[in-house]
């Protein structure tokens, strides 16, 4: 287990990494580790398995990312490539959003050094990625279900596979892919390095550590956790009646906001709402096709919007580093939705604010919740027009 405080204040290169990832590291923004990234990099350019307890936002990305390139050029690997050549690397995500957003970061890293990533996923056709695989690539970023169609048309030869990256391992298994994931791992070479990250560790997350990890290194970085200092979290004690007022005086501010509602058709309203309040927004819901989906999450990164009302679901795919603040206008059901929905913000070591709605009767159920999340959080009644509203939309 390694906390914050156990790694010293290296730079990339100290940790094992070249020149040229190093550079495109400072490019894409990290001039030097984060926390779970000194912890992990040695790690797995050791060749060691990893796992990793991290939520997103942590750094985790480059964590894997940019050891993963530095251990594909051992042996002259990005000097003897081959077109239609097998990927050695595999980079498996739950949603396609996060598939694209892995990308992002990965491959100005892979093509500094000469190498090659393509992304898989489904909800398009898949003409442009068989293209992008007989050309030959380096490192395939896949969701499960279109990986295994390819797998199953021959178009991609797992046993090639030496380093297998999951990512929120934890959502995978929500989405009921943990046996696609399985027969996916055991596809790959047997002797092959395992990295896997996850919020939480469940049931079906720990049946793949235990078939999969090889002794792993356990990385469970300090201040980067769901309790970190840099989120504050609160509840708002409401009368139901009151809970549309409160929620615009909530997002009448500067800054990105994310807003959650239990179904589609509230957060339809809540969006429609909010725009008639003249407070810019827009919704992101499972009745979205992908264009729609990707139009609306751009409308909040380009800041057209300030304001985002997401169900659970299509939250998955959301990872923008700049909201700072999340309002839970339907309180979670689950602990574990309260920390994916927590860890939309206060990302990458910036504050963030969490605001949870409750009624009085939910405030049992709520403080239950909090407790199984290991959460600290303040509850406080509110009624329209009080001055703690206006206090948490300045953050």
């Amino acid at each position: 287990m390694t906390t914050a405080s156990d790694v010293v204040d290296a730079s990339f290169v100290d940790l094992g990494l070249g020149e040229n990832i190093s550079r495109a590291l400072a490019e894409l923004g990290a001039a030097k580790p984060f926390p779970i990234q000194a912890a992990t990099i040695p790690d797995v350019l050791a060749k060691r398995d990893v796992l990793g307890r991290g939520r997103t936002g942590s750094g985790k990305t480059i964590a894997f990312g940019a050891p993963l390139v530095e251990r594909l050029m051992e042996n002259n690997g990005g000097k003897n490539r081959k077109m239609g050549r097998d990927a050695r690397a595999l980079i498996l995500a739950p949603t396609r959003e996060l598939a694209m957003q892995i990308d992002r970061t990965v491959q100005p890293i892979a093509r500094s050094v000469g190498l090659f990533t393509t992304t898989i996923y489904g909800g398009v056709p898949q003409g442009k990625q068989v293209g992008a695989l007989s050309r030959g690539v380096d490192i395939i970023i896949a969701t499960p279900g279109r990986l295994e169609d390819l797998v199953q048309q021959g178009r991609i030869d797992l046993s090639k596979i030496i380093i297998t990256v999951l990512d929120e391992a934890d959502h995978m298994c929500d989405l009921g892919f943990l046996e696609p994931v399985q027969r996916i791992l055991r596809a790959t070479n047997e002797n092959g390095q395992r990295l896997l990250f996850s919020a939480t560790l469940d049931k079906g997350v720990a049946a793949i550590i235990d078939e999969f990890l090889s002794e792993p290194a356990v990385h469970e970085v300090a201040g980067e956790d769901q309790a970190s200092s840099t989120i504050d979290h609160r509840v708002l004690v409401i009368d139901h009646r009151n809970k549309g007022q409160i929620i615009e005086e909530l997002c009448n501010r500067n800054g990105k906001t994310l807003v959650f509602s239990r179904t589609r058709s509230y957060a339809e309203q809540l969006a429609d709402d909010l725009d008639d309040a003249n407070i810019p927004a827009t919704s992101l819901h499972g009745d979205l096709n992908q264009s729609r989906r990707t139009r609306n999450l751009q409308q909040l990164t380009t800041g057209r919007v300030d304001v985002l009302v997401a169900t659970d679901v299509a939250a998955r795919g959301i990872h923008v580093d700049d909201i700072d603040l999340v309002i839970q206008a339907d309180a979670p059901d689950e602990y574990k939705t309260y920390l994916h929905r927590s860890g939309r913000t206060g990302r990458a070591g910036r504050h963030g604010v969490v605001v949870t709605l409750v009624t009085k009767q939910r405030v049992r159920r709520m403080t239950e919740l909090l407790d199984r999340a290991d959460i600290q959080a303040d509850f406080v009644n509110v009624q329209p027009g009080d001055s703690l509203l206006a206090e948490l939309a300045r953050g």
